[in-house]
């Protein structure tokens, strides 16, 4: 009995990582081919939530399409598991039960079986953990980085910084309820958009003025804290022009779901058309020296 069962969670468990060692590949391809795959496919041109939608928001930029590839290899492994487990548990009730097996075995332990579950999860653990550890470096900084933009956390509401495009700098606050347009979703909108280009590398660098809060937008696979005294770096491609929504998914006060983020991704042109209107009009309300020093001084 002993190498039959033996025998058959061999065949099981080769056959397991047979697959999943078929899967790794795909997933360790960072921003590459298609995404989603069975999850993930609620699709919109606005990369905000859709009504019904189920998995992962619809890829924006590589950074997202890999957390897609990510996302499915996690998900087969748990499938394979669960049809593993089920089919084991199947065959045991009915190999075992009392009218086949009227005098059950009192064997209390089994090395081949203890050694099969001890080493098919750390198996299991490291084809998981090298794709996971790619996606986690992968995410950590920009190479090569065409725009860099400052992000401030602020009670409540969110401050933007261009350093490479003169410098300028403005707040963006939620578009009150009373005030939104037919097009415009509740609680995402603002009133001053993130803008940036197509195609182009964004290196973020956060930091935090008050309390720790969150840089999140789902759709372009980036989120980062923004904490008071540190300066943490990430980055994000949106690849084709739209407008993509955020919210701060840290709990950082009383009001934190009135921190809507709305990136707004636009051909080359068209920023540089902005960064020039940008420059007069946020240059006319105060500079962002001015800007932070006087919000300091009202806080006090």
């Amino acid at each position: 009995m002993q190498r039959v069962i033996g025998r058959w969670l061999g065949w099981a468990s080769g056959l397991a990582l047979a697959a999943l060692l078929g899967m790794v590949g795909p997933a360790l391809a960072q921003g590459s081919g298609a995404s989603g795959g069975v999850v993930g496919e609620t699709h919109t041109d606005l990369g905000g939530p859709v009504p019904w939608g189920l998995g992962l928001q619809a890829a924006g930029g590589p950074v997202k399409e890999a957390i897609h590839d990510f996302n499915t290899l996690v998900l087969w492994i748990i499938v394979l598991i669960t049809i593993f487990v089920m089919v084991l548990l199947a065959y045991v009730m009915w190999r075992y039960r009392e009218s086949a097996n009227p005098n059950p075995s009192r064997t209390s332990h089994n090395t081949l079986i203890e050694i099969a579950w001890t080493v098919v999860p750390v198996l299991i653990l490291l084809i998981i953990a090298i794709p996971s550890f790619r996606l986690i470096y992968y995410e950590d900084r920009a190479r090569d980085a065409d725009l860099t933009i400052n992000v401030q956390g602020r009670q409540w509401y969110w401050h933007y910084a261009y350093p490479d495009n003169g410098d300028f700098a403005f707040d963006s606050r939620p578009i009150p309820d009373e005030d939104l347009k037919p097009d415009q979703p509740r609680n995402l909108a603002v009133d001053e958009p993130l803008v940036i280009p197509v195609g182009a590398n964004i290196r973020v660098l956060t930091t935090g003025q008050d309390v720790i809060h969150s840089f999140f937008v789902p759709s372009l696979g980036v989120q980062k804290y923004t904490i008071p005294g540190r300066t943490l770096e990430t980055w994000f491609r949106a690849d084709r022009p739209g407008t993509y929504y955020g919210q701060c998914n840290q709990i950082c006060g009383t009001n934190h779901w009135f921190m809507p983020i709305m990136v707004r991704a636009v051909p080359q042109a068209e920023f540089q058309a902005w960064v020039e209107e940008a420059k007069k009009k946020y240059a006319a309300e105060g500079s962002p020296a001015e800007t932070g020093t006087r919000i300091a001084e009202l806080s006090r």
